[in-house]
């Protein structure tokens, strides 16, 4: 009788240990998961309809687009950056770039100027600021 009583105890503890406990596991977890993938859900969809903002505005000449890209170098970054044109790639030199001016600079040159980084070397500068090379490609003729 007691054996029998101890298996069953074992065979309790085991369907406990398999079954029951990563389960309860697995509910006090997904609240958490549920919020987390509901924050990655918003971010996508505000991405998609950024995507879809852009792919909706009308086509850019590329001297529009150089122009808009220029302007912002200057109002963005200023001094701490020098621009060079070979046809469609343009190739931004940054040396001490404050890092808040650059993201601005890369999304206005993604939107306004409809610029696609294509390469990017940097690092940090001694100052805080950025060093280094950014490597955009200009819309197609």
């Amino acid at each position: 009788m007691l054996a029998g009583v101890a298996g069953a105890v074992v065979l309790l503890g085991l369907l406990w240990w398999l079954a029951v406990a990563p389960a309860l596991a697995v509910l006090r977890a997904s609240d958490a998961q549920h919020q987390a993938l509901d924050a990655q859900l918003a971010r996508m969809r505000a991405l998609q309809q950024q995507a879809q903002a852009l792919q909706g505005q009308p086509r850019q000449n590329p001297d529009e687009s150089l122009r808009l890209l220029e302007a912002a170098v200057r109002q963005r970054l200023g001094t701490s950056a020098r621009m060079v044109v070979a046809g469609e790639r343009v190739t931004l030199t940054l040396t001490g770039a404050p890092p808040d001016a650059l993201a601005t600079w890369l999304s206005q040159a993604r939107v306004n100027a409809r610029a696609v980084p294509s390469e990017a070397r940097l690092t940090r500068g001694a100052t805080g600021g950025w060093d280094g090379t950014v490597v955009l490609t200009l819309p197609p003729r």
